[in-house]
């Protein structure tokens, strides 16, 4: 890698003032605590909430439904796709009724009349959706990462502001026990100090040597609706918990390499990248790959004296300095915030206030670091963010 600095503040790519003060209007609305709980709610004593789905292309909708059939406080009142087939396949499956099942989602909006959407587009088509939802008044529940450029990410920032909508980011590793437990060790309490060190390892072998779905191996792999290839699709897992971790600051310089060790699957998207974040006190190392031996969420975070490891979401070991290493008990999250679909009613209905990994602020810093990311494995330069005006 060059010791070449490359400022990102073209103002031809995008407009640092925009992105601020739509950074400035997220934060506005999250609370000072990482991941908010509230006073115990149960959905039991909460009114339904009714929900639609604007994308069939992310093979994740597929576990949505298997969620959604469990759950006896939501409804299903619509599903939007533009590909005709795919929707009927669709609505076979899952046994929907054609009444449920839109070829446009303005109308999906105005006659269904769902309260969030749940959307499971390409990321390059989230901002359209959230324009379209903005204007009806829909808050929105997005798969990672939030957006292709921070353009865009910026741009939904504003559509939610003058909406008055929610946008929230669905990550797996936001509902992950060992994380919380990690969060109160490392944070709360300060277990060996400050944090210094943090090495986020995700990715699995391949969405094609895992049978990704056609249409979600379609644009996955292309480098303008996933904006790149296991650099947005896993790195967006270690930028989203650092920010968490480190209370959403912004680094100060982005060093990224990307390599194709697959050319003949992945042509025209990296299938291997590692990122490297400066922070005034820390360091976060990211290695998003689609090529490990296997499936892997793991997360490691040092402090001045203490080690805690993460590995999936059920485990968690800790080590302090000069004490053996031991096994740390995991805990539930709150049930407001135990996974997606509940923290997305407890939203909706006004009983959490979006913050933490799935929060806008959050993901809008995201977006800036993983554009960077991309950018400095394009230049082979180190790219130095400008500082916040």
């Amino acid at each position: 890698m060059s010791d070449d600095h490359l400022v990102l503040d073209d103002p031809a790519r995008h407009s640092r003032r925009a992105f601020v003060s739509a950074l400035l209007v997220a934060a506005g609305g999250a609370q000072v605590v990482a991941q908010p709980s509230s006073a115990p709610v149960t959905a039991a004593t909460s009114r339904r909430l009714r929900v639609g789905v604007a994308g069939l292309v992310h093979g994740h909708v597929r576990g949505l439904m298997g969620a959604l059939g469990k759950r006896s406080d939501i409804d299903l009142v619509g599903v939007f796709d533009a590909d005709a087939a795919l929707r009927a396949r669709f609505g076979t499956q899952h046994g929907l009724e054609a009444t449920r099942l839109f070829a446009d989602l303005d109308t999906l909006l105005t006659t269904a009349r769902p309260e969030a959407l749940l959307v499971y587009t390409n990321t390059f088509d989230h901002l359209a959706v959230i324009e379209t939802a903005a204007r009806r008044g829909v808050h929105v529940m997005v798969e990672k990462p939030l957006a292709v450029s921070v353009a865009h990410a910026t741009a939904m920032a504003t559509a939610a502001a003058r909406g008055k909508i929610q946008v929230l980011v669905n990550y797996e590793t936001t509902w992950y026990r060992s994380h919380r437990a990690l969060w109160r060790l490392m944070h709360e309490q300060r277990t060996g100090g400050a944090i210094r060190k943090i090495v986020a390892m995700d990715g699995h072998f391949g969405p094609k040597e895992i049978g990704t779905q056609p249409e979600f191996f379609d644009w996955l792999s292309d480098p303008v609706r996933n904006g790149g290839g296991a650099l947005y699709d896993f790195g967006c897992y270690g930028a989203n918990l650092a920010t968490w971790l480190l209370d959403n600051q912004r680094p100060t310089r982005v060093i990224a390499v990307t390599q194709r060790h697959k050319p003949a699957i992945y042509p025209k998207v990296d299938d291997e990248a590692t990122i490297v974040l400066e922070y005034p006190a820390a360091q976060v190392i990211v290695q998003a790959s689609w090529n490990w031996p296997d499936h892997r969420k793991d997360l490691e975070v040092y402090t001045e004296s203490a080690a805690a490891w993460a590995t999936g979401g059920n485990a968690l070991r800790t080590k302090l300095r000069g004490q053996p290493e031991s096994v740390t008990p995991v805990e539930d999250w709150p049930v407001d915030e135990k996974d997606a679909l509940s923290y997305l009613t407890a939203v909706v209905q006004g009983r959490l206030t979006p913050a933490g990994p799935t929060s806008l602020e959050n993901n809008l810093i995201v977006s800036e670091i993983l554009e960077a990311a991309r950018e400095s494995a394009r230049t082979g330069r180190a790219v130095v963010l400008a500082a916040t005006p």
